[in-house]
């Protein structure tokens, strides 16, 4: 008899794939939308580098292939304790990375560089990594370990050092261990990225603290916890104002203050009032030029969009592709456009939910929680920001922006998404196949029901007729 042939192609590769689909087919479709929306959007970036949106939608496509190799290399990993094994390093990564870039140490191979009037980029021989994208996963990772360490006291290295050294003997207290291992890598790495962004150490900050949340740590101890953060902003922003500006524990605060201090309604006065030409009047009309426009840009798209590659304001914000993607679906795709990326981005949210419900190993409930609300909830502050819901942060649509580190760094946390579905799709397969059926029937009992209901089928013709 000929062999059934062995069936190919996109389809039947979904139809076979143990992670879950629906999360799958949410990054396939995040990354047609970044292929569409970084072709139409980069024409002041093409005219910024000398080049073309062809070469630039081309090196698109080299970074979603590259992303989609770390997600495949992420979800071929069969078991949890690599994961693991490598969360156990997520701090000591961030803090060199954060050093690095603070101190701005400057080496051939990784120098510290400024952009957008900030420290926050390494360049590694002329590749650009921001940080703070890399530093977010790193760290969601680090708490996840930290959390089920502690709950399994599992820190050997502060039990070492609390056994060999009675002076430290306290550090084998359930607080301390808390102390050393958790709150003080959040407040550390939080303080490091205050230093180049308010609203990154805010965001990075929070999703940590939602992170040792989902793990199991007190309520209590993570409200004092905050309690610290907001006190050290408030001495920033004490020290800035007592002393005429002079003092500045963050590079940030000036910036911080402007836009809690609604300083697009001043700018918005100044260009009314001045005269136009003046360097008072431009540096007014350059301010608010993104923000305006953004807005500009989803009341032109209304409800069907202006259509792909007719979007007239990504020639008038600077950085549309990345801090204003939002803006802009919305204008070249009106409102069903902003209906699929919200959809998308909530069915994340959703999804993740579920699959960490039925996730059994802690460590891998609390990486799969953290991560996806990591990205989900950057997705949603992008749209709010984009609307004016909330101050501007400049954080990027997730998957969809223009940025080689922000792409390939949500990469591998989809990675790492789908290789716990996986495990956990395989765990139930496998506990399916070893379950007996409740009642167990030998052919020939199966063949003698068959004869019987023949026969009362037989029975019920010859009486009608």
């Amino acid at each position: 008899m000929a062999r059934k042939k062995k069936e190919t192609g996109f389809w039947n590769f979904v139809e076979t794939f143990q992670g879950d689909r629906v999360i799958l087919m949410i990054v396939l479709l995040l990354m047609v939308f970044s292929l569409l929306a970084v072709f139409s959007s980069t024409s002041l970036l093409a005219q910024e580098t000398d080049t073309n949106r062809l070469s630039i939608v081309k090196e698109q496509f080299f970074i979603v292939g590259a992303g989609l190799i770390l997600i495949a290399a992420c979800y071929f990993i069969r078991n949890i304790k690599v994961f693991e094994a490598l969360s156990k390093y997520g701090f000591v990564f961030s803090l060199v990375l954060l050093l690095w870039m603070v101190l701005k140490i400057r080496t051939p191979f990784l120098k510290a560089a400024e952009i957008n009037g900030a420290w926050r980029i390494l360049k590694f021989f002329g590749l650009q990594i921001h940080v703070y994208e890399v530093v977010k996963v790193a760290m969601v990772m680090y708490l996840a370990w930290a959390v089920n360490a502690f709950k399994e006291d599992n820190f050997k290295w502060i039990n070492r050092i609390a056994a060999k050294n009675e002076s430290f003997a306290f550090l084998g207290t359930p607080f301390w261990k808390k102390m050393v291992a958790i709150y003080l890598p959040v407040l550390i790495t939080t303080a490091l990225i205050l230093k180049g962004g308010t609203s990154s150490a805010l965001f990075i900050g929070g999703i940590m603290v939602l992170t040792i949340y989902i793990g199991g740590v007190n309520l209590k101890e993570i409200a004092a916890l905050g309690a610290v953060a907001i006190l050290y902003v408030m001495l920033g922003i004490f020290l800035y104002k007592a002393t005429d500006h002079k003092v500045v524990l963050s590079d940030r605060i000036p910036t911080m203050m402007g836009r809690l201090g609604n300083d697009d309604d001043k700018d918005m006065e100044t260009l009314l009032h001045s005269t136009p030409n003046t360097k008072e009047f431009q540096d007014a009309a350059d301010a608010l030029k993104q923000p305006v426009s953004a807005l500009l840009a989803i009341k032109e798209g209304g409800v069907l969009g202006k259509g792909p590659g007719n979007s007239t304001q990504r020639y008038v914000v600077p950085v549309l592709f990345g801090d204003y993607m939002f803006s802009f679906i919305v204008e070249e795709y009106g409102l069903w456009g902003a209906l699929i990326i919200i959809i998308l981005f909530a069915s994340l949210l959703a999804r993740g939910a579920l699959l960490a419900k039925n996730c059994d190993n802690y460590f891998a409930k609390v990486v799969l929680a953290g991560l996806v609300l990591m990205i989900s909830l950057q997705a949603f502050m992008h749209m709010a920001i984009n609307v004016h819901l909330v101050p501007q942060t400049g954080q990027t649509l997730p998957l969809i922006s223009h940025g080689a580190s922000s792409f390939l760094a949500f990469s591998i946390a989809f990675g790492i998404i789908l290789s716990i579905s996986r495990m956990i799709h395989v765990k139930v397969q496998k506990q399916l196949d070893k379950a007996e059926p409740i009642i167990v029937h030998t052919p020939d009992e199966v063949r003698d029901g068959l004869d019987d209901l023949d026969a009362l089928e037989s029975e019920e013709i010859n009486e009608e007729i």
